[in-house]
């Protein structure tokens, strides 16, 4: 056997291992609905983003973030309702 290949066993063994050995931390996630409902809990967890968002995960600030533009802006389905009367300039 060629010695190259042999040296490389431990390597493509340790560069395997090396995969991810924790369950997602997206299968907990709240989802942005959830957030929306709830303005104390998207409130206190946008505030923990804004502190430490490496820990919490970019998911989850991603959720935040799309919850409290959902929440700012609807569902987006207003039509835009004109003056009757055109302003006087």
């Amino acid at each position: 056997m060629n010695p190259l290949k042999i040296a490389s066993l431990p390597l493509v063994a340790l560069l395997a291992s090396c995969g991810q050995s924790e369950a997602p931390k997206s299968a907990n996630l709240p989802t942005v609905e959830e957030l929306a409902a709830d303005p104390a809990r998207l409130k206190e967890v946008r505030q923990q983003c804004k502190v430490d968002r490496a820990k919490l995960g970019d998911a989850l600030c991603n959720n935040v973030a799309e919850a409290t533009n959902k929440r700012f802006f609807g569902d987006g389905k207003v039509p835009y309702n004109p003056p009757k009367e055109s302003p006087k300039f």
